[in-house]
C-alpha cells in the first residue's frame, strides 16, 4: 500500500490524555470511515525492543479474549505517524476516573461496578490473564447503553511475569469500589463494608476468591440457606402437632370405664 493511500485509510487520528498509561498512549481514529481506537507506545519507548515485545505480547495476549465487559482488540498493524498500533473497537464513553472527578457516580454505576465488573475480573482469573491493576481509569461505561467496558487488559511484563493472584485483583477491585461509594450520593454500607475487607492488608483476611466476592456483593451466605430450611421444617412439623393435638376429639378412658363397670357387676351381686 501507498503512502498516500495509507494516510487516505487513517483519518482524524485524536490523542485521548484522560486514556494515557504509562508506556502507551490511546488514540481515537477513523479507519476507512469507522471509529477505533488506537494504542500505541509512547516516543520514548518506540526505539526499545523490550517495549516493542511487550506491545507485540499484549496484542497476542488479548486477540483471542472474547467478554462483553472486555473491550475486544481486531488487529496489529503500522498507522501512519504513530508507528505499531494495537487496535480495538471504539469505546465512546465516560471512563469511572471522569465520573468520579466530576462527582456523577449514580447507584445505576455503583451497581454495574459490583455486577458486570467482577464478571470481567473473574474471566481474567479463570483465563490466567497477566494484566495491570483495575483502575478507575481503565473502566468505560458506553454512552448508549452504560455497558462496562475494561480498556487495558494488558500484558504487564514490566513489572509481572506471572498472572496476578485472585488477592492482588480482589484489593484492586476494593480500591475502585470504594473509591466510587466515596462519591455516591446515596449510601450503601453492606457494599462500603465489602470493599473495606477487600483491602485488606493481609491477603489472608480478604475474600478467598472471586467468587466468594460475588457472593458477598449479592449479600447471600452459602451457610445460612440450608440453617433457614431446617428452622423453617422444624417450625412446620411443631405447627402440624399442635394443631393435630388441639383438634382430636376427647375420648373416654376405656379402663376407667371398664374397671367402672366391673364394680357395678360386682355390687348387684
Amino acid at each position: 500500500m501507498s503512502e498516500n493511500s495509507a494516510t487516505e485509510k487513517w483519518t482524524e487520528i485524536t490523542i485521548l490524555p484522560e486514556w494515557e498509561e504509562e508506556y502507551y498512549n490511546v488514540y481515537t481514529a477513523r479507519k476507512f470511515g469507522k471509529w477505533v481506537m488506537l494504542k500505541t507506545l509512547k516516543p520514548e519507548y518506540k526505539n526499545e525492543p523490550q517495549y516493542q515485545e511487550m506491545l507485540d505480547k499484549e496484542f497476542e495476549v488479548r486477540y483471542n479474549l472474547a467478554h462483553s465487559h472486555i473491550v475486544m482488540i481486531n488487529d496489529l498493524e503500522d498507522v501512519p505517524g504513530l508507528g505499531r498500533c494495537i487496535i480495538t473497537d471504539d469505546v465512546y464513553g465516560d471512563s469511572l476516573r471522569k465520573l468520579i472527578n466530576e462527582n456523577r457516580v449514580t447507584p445505576e454505576i455503583i451497581d454495574k461496578l459490583r455486577r458486570q465488573l467482577v464478571e470481567a475480573i473473574e474471566y481474567i482469573q479463570a483465563n490466567h490473564i497477566v494484566h495491570h491493576p483495575i483502575r478507575p481509569e481503565t473502566i468505560i461505561f458506553t454512552e448508549n447503553i452504560g455497558n462496562l467496558k475494561l480498556i487495558d487488559v494488558g500484558f504487564d511484563q514490566k513489572n509481572h511475569l506471572e498472572p496476578a493472584d485472585a488477592a492482588d485483583d480482589i484489593a484492586s477491585y476494593g480500591h475502585v469500589l470504594a473509591e466510587a461509594l466515596d462519591h455516591c450520593q446515596e449510601r450503601f454500607p453492606h457494599l462500603r463494608k465489602v470493599a473495606e475487607r477487600c483491602m485488606k492488608p493481609n491477603p489472608r483476611d480478604r475474600y478467598r476468591d472471586i467468587q466468594a466476592l460475588n457472593m458477598a456483593l449479592s449479600d447471600k451466605s452459602p451457610s445460612r440457606l440450608p440453617i433457614i430450611i431446617i428452622v423453617f421444617l422444624s417450625i412446620m412439623i411443631l405447627l402440624l402437632a399442635w394443631l393435630n393435638s388441639s383438634s382430636r376429639p376427647d375420648t373416654p378412658d376405656l379402663d376407667s370405664s371398664s374397671k367402672h363397670n366391673t364394680t357395678i357387676t360386682t355390687e348387684c351381686q
